[in-house]
């Protein structure tokens, strides 16, 4: 269980990480080449996008008889860590297929997950990626993140001219757009949001739970205490993930994925968090499951790592609702069962879940070589395979017409990080009708309230990045069991204090009156 020792480290050390890795994310852009590698922004002209396609055609022609080399940098959640060398055959292989098509030359680079935000950061401050693998819920490289800091390439001239751009629905797009800019290019898989709470099927059929109870978190207590008798590590697995802003999705729109405020979807205003009941109620839940020994601190001082749900050392963990829930089992290595406690929510962040964006570093040449080549990722299965699931024969096999990976595989991706749903084949195990279910899991989602709205927090940006460390100090460890549940109204005292002295009140003042004004032109 947790102390109070303990938990005073657990705070100075995430605090301490989170600060390089947001100091590492905030350099200057430094210019790869003379052309078409100046900042991006929103206030551009005419003449200038001009100048711009003929540079980039100039660029192209000059580059034709030699290939345009891309790096690109994403996240490996399949695998702890990636085999380098099995990861250069698949990027060879890839390079073998696609010269002849595009003159593109590609430079993979799979990082662990659990190393990606700080290296990538790193990488990309350095000049080092040219296409780069994000999310609206990574952190300090988050899209909100990369858009602020300038660091990512306008591509919306550019993109009616490349296939990507039919490959996709048209309502990503303006879905994905920031302010009527295109930076993105998302993954097209699930575009809402909702969580389902997941249970070992083997411990469910072992102790006879009757999970058609469980409506809520809270509900889950009983199956915590058999884990628990089991001799489970962690019979509530958090997956080092601060949780109240999933768990309450029904209720609050988190529009920029922070848990000190969000949209309340009764009210239909932007709200402190803090000073909501549901808050205080999950924080005390989350204290007094550390006190029974439900919660580890393995999860609090994040070192479990995406691998951990494979292992057997739990018993209840979370997961994002999906078209095919049966997809946990594959990347799990184990069957597992959903109850689902919230519902499906279309939201400003829902179709970024997964994307990839160019580094404003990059030359014309450059961003045009990686909208070609995702072009071909996104409509030719064969470079979909590739990049996915490796090569053929020694990653994967194919049986049926369906996927079947091979077991301790050096090279191992989903779809979901990958590419479109609609060009990969399915995997073994999975419906027939699995892009069928994608379309109808979109189309039947509920329409939030501040779907749509984009928080600028520009004109607060160093109170903001200010309470996103103190988050980091309070809010993660309130939400994490860090507090024992008779010291947890204390803490969120001491995080709304620090909150303040940080520059809360003007960052939740210009989300409101920004709100307010999305209201008023909606």
């Amino acid at each position: 269980m947790f102390n109070k020792k303990m938990g005073k480290k657990v705070v100075v050390a995430l605090l301490t990480l989170s600060m390089v890795a947001t100091m590492c994310g905030c350099g200057k852009n430094n210019k790869k080449n003379n052309n078409a590698t100046k900042e991006v922004t929103t206030e551009e002209t005419t003449d200038t996008d001009n100048t711009k396609e003929e540079t980039s055609t100039e660029e192209t022609s000059t580059a034709s008889d030699k290939k345009t080399k891309i790096s690109i940098y994403r996240a490996c959640f399949n695998i702890a860590a990636p085999d380098t060398e099995e990861v250069k055959k698949v990027q060879d292989a890839i390079n073998d297929y696609i010269g002849d098509k595009i003159n593109v030359e590609v430079e993979l680079h799979d990082i662990s997950s659990a190393e990606y935000r700080d290296k990538a950061n790193l990488a990309l401050v350095g000049g080092e990626i040219d296409l780069l693998w994000t999310a609206s819920w990574q952190e300090t490289i988050g899209c909100d993140d990369v858009v602020k800091q300038n660091a990512v390439y306008d591509i919306t001239d550019m993109l009616p001219n490349y296939d990507i751009y039919t490959a996709l629905p048209d309502w990503v797009w303006g879905s994905a757009a920031y302010s009527g800019k295109n930076y993105f290019v998302p993954v097209y898989k699930e575009s809402a949001e909702g969580y389902d709470i997941a249970f070992r099927k083997d411990l469910v059929d072992k102790y006879g739970w009757d999970i058609s109870s469980v409506k809520s978190i809270k509900d889950i207590e009983p199956m915590l205490a058999d884990c628990k008798a089991e001799g489970l590590k962690y019979p509530y697995l958090t997956q080092r993930t601060a949780m109240f802003y999933r768990y309450y999705l029904d209720k609050f729109d988190f529009f920029s994925q922070d848990s000190f405020m969000a949209v309340d979807k009764e009210k239909n205003e932007v709200v402190n968090i803090l000073e909501t009941p549901e808050y205080k109620e999950f924080c005390t839940l989350m204290g007094d499951w550390a006190d029974k020994g439900y919660l580890h601190e393995d999860d609090l001082t994040k070192t479990t790592n995406d691998t951990t749900t494979q292992s057997k050392d739990w018993g209840v963990t979370w997961w994002t609702d999906v078209p095919n829930n049966a997809e946990a089992n594959v990347r799990w290595k184990q069957d597992a069962e959903m109850v689902k406690v919230t519902d499906n929510w279309l939201q400003s962040n829902g179709t970024l879940g997964s994307c990839y964006c160019i580094s404003s570093k990059c030359s014309e040449a450059e961003a045009d070589a990686c909208l070609k080549f995702l072009s071909l990722l996104y409509t030719d299965q064969t470079v979909a395979n590739l990049y996915t699931f490796g090569i053929e024969g020694v990653d994967y096999n194919m049986e049926d017409g369906a996927v079947a990976k091979v077991d301790g595989a050096g090279y191992n991706h989903s779809m979901w990080e990958s590419t479109t749903v609609t060009v990969l084949p399915i995997e073994k195990g999975e419906p027939e009708n699995k892009v069928q279910m994608y379309a109808d899991f979109n189309n039947g989602a509920k329409d939030s309230v501040a779907d749509g709205f984009r928080f600028d927090f520009s004109a607060v940006e160093t109170q903001y990045l200010a309470c996103q460390q103190v988050f980091q100090e309070f809010g993660y460890v309130l939400e994490n069991g860090g507090y024992a549940a008779a010291d947890v109204e204390a803490g969120i005292k001491g995080y709304q204090d620090a909150l303040d002295a940080a520059g809360f009140q003007d960052v939740l003042a210009t989300a409101q009156q920004q709100y307010t004004d999305w209201l008023a032109v909606k």
